[in-house]
């Protein structure tokens, strides 16, 4: 993939790739999400990100609403463990209509008291639908389960306790210590020449204050095996099981999202998905999730099923983990692998608002992309004994924790 860069003097970074659409994506990605918040601040991260849209100097949350919506495009925001992205897409002839706007909303938002105290019931309601949904619950406990005592393990979303308390000011003072200028990059993904991106870009970006700071975070070295059960009353068992794995920097994360595809991935084909769903129909979401952070990585295999079947469905998870452990892949599985993530990677890559978020966070944690290929030959480059060894490290009973709902 081609792609051009400038840094503007305050420290901003701007990544463009030329895409001929008459669409065009661009977000502002800032190195901060829920890992950077102190215990205290529980959920803070993820209010600045609803709150940046209720009001700025000029504009009132209709005015942002309707913005992009007017010309039909649109404008949308998400939060993370370690990143939060402002995005919009548009028809390409309103690239500075959007530029403008993100940059408003970050830059210049007011935080009108009326509108933030509103917000925050929003945000609670949306705590209290995942306390409703255990399937969707499970997955935010077992990484504070694997992630005990850091601040990465805690939940995105805040309890309503914390997000209740929070003020302007702590939005602010969150904002002054965590959104630093040369921790942000705007991407943008538009059939335009660099040069007018630049100079658009630039009449909103460059004036922005210089705010360059290093950024620190508590790095999780304490991982500790555990084993969790706990009473629900639901109607089906939910089960987790699962290890810390490869972090972003480790390039062995490459083979960790080839061994998880196998595993549990999101064909139906997967190991997991074959042995509990097709093979016994005991179970109807089978699936696992590798997810690199920039000093810690997490793998987790997931299934629920009716809870007379819980046991034997560990026990087939655990006959998985065992076969991929002991059992090298044949050439022709292997092979089978490595041409079905690189298919899912090449048509993930036709959309546009995800590739635009993905050269975003890339170039803010490394500042440079790989190109498709470059992706593509490290993946042919995999043996089976790699993928072996991974599993290995990552699949050892005596290593997994475990988190079930019964």
């Amino acid at each position: 993939m081609f792609y051009r860069t400038h840094i503007f003097d305050n420290g901003i970074r701007l990544v463009h790739h030329r895409s001929p659409s008459p669409v065009g994506h661009c977000g502002l990605t800032v190195n901060a999400g829920s890992r950077d918040e102190s215990e205290q601040e529980h959920g803070l991260a993820h209010l600045i990100e609803h709150a940046i849209f209720k009001g700025t100097k000029k504009r009132r949350a209709h005015h942002i609403i309707n913005r992009m919506e007017t010309v039909g495009g649109e404008i949308n925001a998400f939060t993370t463990k370690e990143h939060t992205c402002i995005y919009s897409s548009f028809l390409k002839e309103d690239l500075k209509r959007s530029v403008e706007l993100i940059c408003d909303i970050v830059f210049h938002s007011t935080f009108p008291e009326k509108e933030i105290s509103l917000e925050k019931e929003v945000i609670i309601d949306e705590i209290n639908s995942y306390k409703d949904d255990p399937a969707e619950l499970i997955f935010d406990e077992f990484e504070e389960t694997v992630y005990k005592g850091n601040s990465i393990g805690r939940s995105i979303l805040g309890t309503p306790e914390c997000v209740r308390k929070f003020t302007r000011e702590d939005l602010e003072r969150f904002i002054r210590k965590n959104y630093s200028t040369n921790q942000m990059v705007f991407s943008i993904v538009i059939d335009m020449d660099f040069k007018r991106v630049v100079r658009i870009a630039a009449n909103h970006l460059e004036n922005i204050a210089d705010s360059k700071n290093g950024k620190e975070r508590l790095p999780f070295r304490t991982y500790i095996p555990a084993n969790k059960r706990v009473s629900k009353n639901t109607h089906q068992a939910h089960c987790m099981i699962g290890n810390i794995a490869p972090d972003l920097k480790d390039r062995r994360r490459f083979t960790m999202a080839l061994l998880n595809n196998i595993t549990g991935g999101p064909g139906m084909n997967s190991r997991l998905n074959i042995a509990l769903r097709e093979k016994k129909g005991y179970a109807y979401n089978v699936e696992s999730h590798y997810t690199p952070y920039t000093d810690t990585g997490i793998f987790g295999a997931y299934f629920g099923t009716y809870r007379e079947n819980l046991e034997k469905c560990i026990a087939i998870v655990m006959k998985e983990f065992s076969r991929l452990r002991k059992k090298k892949l044949g050439t022709i599985q292997l092979s089978n692998a490595k041409r079905q993530l690189t298919g899912q990677l090449v048509m993930s890559f036709e959309n546009k608002e995800h590739l635009m978020q993905t050269m975003g966070k890339n170039y803010l944690l490394f500042n440079r992309l790989y190109s498709s290929g470059q992706i593509f030959n490290i993946i042919e480059n995999i043996t089976s004994e790699d993928l072996m060894e991974m599993a290995n490290d990552v699949f050892e009973p005596e290593k997994l924790t475990s988190l079930t709902y019964f």
